[in-house]
Formats: C-alpha cells, sequence, structure tokens
C-alpha cells in the first residue's frame, strides 16, 4: 500500500515565516489529514504533556500537529481504536511512520511483536480479558508507535483499556516525565496485568470441567475443545512477548534506558514469564483430561454395550424356555388332531388299545422333548 513520501528522521512541516505554526483550514493541514478533523470517532484521546504534566487535549489530529510544534519539549500521546486509512496515513506523514508498520496497524490479527524502524520503536500486543458470562476468554490487538516525543496506540477490540493507564501516568509525574517509553511501559505492564485474571477465570474452568468429566457429562467434550483453542490464542499472545521483553532489556545500555524503567520493565518480563508458564501448563492439563474423558467416554460405551450383550442373552434364554414348552406342547396337539379327524377308514379305530397308545405316545413325546431341551439347558 503506497503511503505519503517519508521525511527524514523527526523533521517537521516547515514553519511559516516568523515561527508561527500553521493553523487548520489554512490549507497547511499535513497530507491526509484534511478529513480527519471532521470525524474523529477512532481518536480515543489526544494529549500533549510536558514535564510530565498534561499541557492540552486538542480536540483533532490537526490540532495535536499544531500544538506540538509550539511545544518542541512536549509529547503527544494519541490513542485511537480502529482508525481508518486516512488517519493512520495522517499520523504516517506527520511521525514519518514506516509504511510497513502502518500497514500492520490497519489490519487486525497480528502477532506479538517488536521492530525498530530507525529512530521509530512499533510494538504489536495480545491484551486478553475474561468474560465471566460467557465463561469465555476475549483477546484484543494493540499497535504501539514510540517515537522521540510522541507516542501512538492503535487498539482493536475492547481490551486493553488504556485510560487506566493514562490516568496512572498522570497520577505519576515523574514516571510520566521520562517519557514515550515509560509510557510504553506502562502499557506492556497493563496488559501483562490484564492476563492475571483470565489465568484465574481459566483455572476455575478447568477445575470445573474435571468435575464434569468424572459427573458424566456429556457437553464436557466440547467445552474442553472450546477452552483449548482460547489457549492456544492465550500461548501465541504470550510466548512472543518474552522473547520481546528480553529484546528491550538487551537494548538498556545502547539506548541509555533509565534505570528506574530498567527494573519496571524487569518486573513485566517476570511476570509475563510466570503467566506464560501458566499457560503452557493449562494447555498440558486439558490434553490430559482429554484424555482422561475420552477414555472414560469408552469404558461408559464398553459398559452400555455390555449391558446390551447381556440383555441380548437374557432375552435369548427367554425365547429358548418358550421355544422348548412350544415344542413341547405342539407333540400332543400334532398327535391329538390326527386322531381327531372324522374319517371311516382309519387304523386304530377299531383297536381296543388305541386310545391308551394315543395318550401315551403323547407323553412319550412330551417326556422325551422335556429331557432333550433340558440337557441342552434350554429348560
Amino acid at each position: 500500500m503506497p503511503l505519503t513520501p517519508k521525511r527524514p528522521q523527526w523533521r517537521r512541516r516547515p514553519q511559516p515565516p516568523g515561527g508561527s505554526p500553521p493553523q487548520n483550514g489554512a490549507g497547511t493541514e499535513p497530507p491526509g489529514a484534511g478529513p480527519v478533523h471532521k470525524d474523529q470517532g477512532s481518536v480515543v484521546q489526544a494529549s500533549l504533556y510536558r514535564e510530565g504534566r498534561r499541557v492540552s487535549t486538542p480536540d483533532s489530529l490537526a490540532e495535536t500537529y499544531r500544538e506540538l510544534h509550539e511545544y518542541p519539549d512536549g509529547m503527544a500521546w494519541i490513542g485511537l481504536h480502529r482508525p481508518s486509512e486516512a488517519e493512520l496515513l495522517s499520523l504516517a506523514a506527520e511521525f514519518d511512520l514506516h509504511e510497513l508498520a502502518v500497514e500492520d496497524a490497519m489490519e487486525a490479527h497480528q502477532r506479538p511483536k517488536l521492530e525498530r524502524y530507525g529512530d521509530t520503536l512499533f510494538v504489536v500486543l495480545r491484551a486478553a480479558r475474561y468474560l465471566d458470562a460467557q465463561e469465555e476468554v476475549d483477546f484484543g490487538e494493540l499497535h504501539v508507535f514510540v517515537g522521540k516525543d510522541f507516542l501512538i496506540t492503535v487498539r482493536h477490540g475492547a481490551a486493553p483499556d488504556l485510560s487506566a493507564v493514562r490516568h496512572r501516568m498522570e497520577e505519576n509525574p515523574e514516571l510520566l516525565a521520562l517519557g514515550p517509553e515509560a509510557v510504553l511501559y506502562a502499557i506492556l505492564d497493563s496488559v501483562v496485568d490484564g492476563y492475571a485474571p483470565v489465568v484465574t477465570g481459566v483455572q476455575n474452568d478447568i477445575d470445573e470441567i474435571e468435575t464434569e468429566v468424572f459427573g458424566g457429562d456429556p457437553a464436557v467434550s466440547r467445552r474442553i475443545y472450546e477452552l483449548s483453542r482460547e489457549m492456544v490464542e492465550f500461548q501465541r499472545a504470550t510466548r512472543p512477548l518474552v522473547g520481546m521483553l528480553h529484546g528491550l532489556m538487551a537494548g538498556f545500555a545502547k539506548y541509555g534506558t533509565d534505570e528506574e524503567l530498567q527494573r519496571y520493565l524487569r518486573d513485566v518480563a517476570d511476570h509475563v514469564t510466570h503467566t506464560s508458564e501458566r499457560v503452557d501448563g493449562f494447555r498440558q492439563a486439558l490434553s490430559d483430561i482429554l484424555t482422561v474423558n475420552a477414555t472414560l467416554v469408552t469404558q461408559q460405551q464398553n459398559a452400555e454395550m455390555r449391558a446390551l450383550a447381556e440383555a441380548g442373552f437374557e432375552q435369548n434364554e427367554e425365547i429358548k424356555k418358550i421355544s422348548s414348552w412350544a415344542a413341547i406342547l405342539f407333540a400332543p396337539t400334532l398327535v391329538g388332531t390326527i386322531y381327531g379327524m372324522n374319517f371311516e377308514n382309519m387304523p386304530e379305530l377299531g383297536w381296543g388299545f388305541g386310545y391308551p397308545f394315543a395318550i401315551g405316545l403323547m407323553g412319550l413325546v412330551c417326556t422325551s422333548l422335556y429331557f432333550i431341551f433340558k440337557r441342552r439347558h434350554w429348560l
């Protein structure tokens, strides 16, 4: 995406003769800034600071540029939420931001990273918050441009809440006076601190899932899968951050970082390392729980199949008994039916032993069938 041609680092637009700063509406706005001051929906807050104290809160980006020229020793802190392309191009032209970093800021779904373009530092962070009602983790994305006298935050998503960071820094002018680096470290600390409630919420979810697994809840498999996906995202947010912070610490001597900020950053690095280890543990725990759940489901299915097999066996035994008695009763019925036919010329009709013979035959057949079925355990 082509951007406005860059000027040398840290150069501002030429001042009019006499040193008076350009005014809005006079045709002297920075390229791309024309439509920005008419629609400020994405500018959360823009403030100027001198010696750690706020001196101005401009109403537009153009006004921010103008006032920053009036305070050469000041610092601009600009917060944006889902900015338009015109706004980012305006910032790129004013603060000489690298076009690759601006392209990344226009698009969300970037991996956490730290890149340096000349004297400008570009940082991508993934913030997270735990939603109690939905029992799920919501991720946001934050892009930060850090320069000599400015800090720009581009937020995609609800997290993090940078108003608390701004309020905290304004209550500590000595820390804020250290410049944009101090604000960056405060933002890092806020993002990392925001992981703590997420870790607590996820731990509670895992405890509940373990109870559901051993309670035989059929919906627990889906919950395990969804939480596992969230932990993959959480791991992608925290693991690169460990390397990023160590990279910042490696540049302490080169860039002359204040000793207080060095201690501050080391503390943030410790916290994010601890969080990353917890997230790795959650992924392993969920993997183990999923294996246990699969084993329990298999055992339950085997028990159900065994119960069905036993029920089928019992039904077969009953069918055998019914069939055996039906066969035993069928034999005398057959003999009686033959001798009950009304024909004149039938054998044994005039025989004196015909009736006892028929009764004896019935009894013999029934007794024989009974013992045969008994021997085969059908009765």
